[in-house]
């Protein structure tokens, strides 16, 4: 029981705060409409057959992961039961738009949108296959009662090796539409991997990055007030050069203006939260950020209101060497069942309601 004055004033002001975050979908009995956009890596989801155009020989039955049509039932159980819950604390339903990435072709995601968890939610797929050599690629998925896609465009990027070869990595994919009739843009990254240190690989994500800053200007170009929302697993975290030298993201929301694009994973990542684990380093590798118009919209439109890295105690590795890390599906070489080497991130946007 609460007996000192500390205490007591400490309940006020919580009662007061969850008053507060009530009214921001009830205030002044006027009704706000609450829209979820995620982002989540599926880590290697990957049919069962061997394409031989791409090295994915590891996840087919005589590969390396064994991988059995057992497993990849059970991978895409688990991946739909999180992308059916991402953000649903807040808006209680699925996710109105996700991106994902690490995933092998149309087929798995038409499997994927199809699990009882997601089967009646009203998924679309927006994908194209990109070059990359594992022939893993980015996709978007929307609902189709809420978002309309008016266009839709992949972005090659390229790379070349020291030898002048090519390295061939996944595109950026950009969608336009209408979210409940009002204008946004979605693009959904999977920036090249730290492989062979952060240092040596660190000229393809800026690469990466210019390629997203040239997408972000040519629509602004086209349109000044045009709302756009990038996302993915950049592989960098929020304050690494290719967001605050190349993109010049910004991370404080009092800073922000309609002409700087708004990092809200920045202030997560500064207070030392992380989507994936490394070596005992937390990173956030996996962002949304927008163009700051999401801040300053009127209630009539939509606009930020949080972001959250989607990490429950079921995605979690419940003991061991890597307790508290992501829970995957292969762990040591071993096959563990669980779900991704990320945990899933997510922003609300918010508008009053018609």
């Amino acid at each position: 029981m609460c007996k000192n004055i500390g205490c007591k004033y400490f309940g006020l002001f919580l009662i007061l705060f969850l008053i507060t975050v009530d009214n921001v979908f009830s205030q002044d009995k006027k009704e706000y409409k609450a829209r979820t956009i995620a982002f989540y890596n599926l880590e290697n989801l990957f049919d069962t057959i061997n394409d031989p155009d791409t090295f994915d020989d590891d996840r087919t039955p005589l590969g390396k992961d064994k991988w059995t049509a057992e497993k990849y039932r059970d991978k895409l159980k688990n991946m739909s039961l999180v992308l059916s819950e991402i953000g649903s604390s807040v808006t209680k339903a699925s996710p109105d738009i996700i991106g994902v990435c690490e995933i092998e072709n149309n087929v798995v995601l038409e499997d994927l949108i199809k699990e009882p968890a997601l089967l009646n939610k009203g998924y679309a797929i927006i994908h194209f296959d990109s070059p990359d050599e594992r022939g893993i690629d980015v996709a978007l998925l929307y609902k189709k009662e809420v978002f309309m896609p008016t266009s839709f465009k992949s972005h090659r990027l390229l790379l070349f090796k020291e030898n002048g070869y090519r390295d061939y990595t996944r595109d950026q994919l950009i969608v336009g539409g209408l979210l409940d009739d009002e204008e946004i843009y979605f693009i959904v990254n999977h920036w090249p991997s730290r492989s062979g240190g952060e240092a040596r690989s660190r000229p393809n994500r800026i690469a990466a990055a210019k390629l997203n800053k040239r997408i972000i200007d040519s629509v602004l170009r086209l349109n000044t007030d045009a709302k756009i929302i990038s996302m993915g697993d950049f592989n960098d975290d929020p304050i690494n050069d290719s967001f605050k030298k190349v993109i010049k993201t910004e991370g404080r929301k009092r800073k922000v203006t309609d002409s700087i694009l708004f990092n809200p994973m920045e202030s997560l990542y500064r207070k030392g939260e992380g989507s994936l684990a490394y070596r005992d380093k937390w990173n956030i590798f996996d962002q949304i950020y927008f163009t700051g118009n999401l801040i300053s919209s009127t209630n009539e439109s939509f606009s930020f209101y949080k972001a959250a890295i989607y990490n429950p105690a079921y995605l979690l590795t419940s003991s061991g060497r890597y307790k508290g890390y992501p829970k995957r599906t292969y762990s040591g070489g071993n096959y563990t069942g669980g779900f991704s080497d990320h945990f899933p991130v997510y922003i609300t946007l918010v508008k009053l309601a018609n």
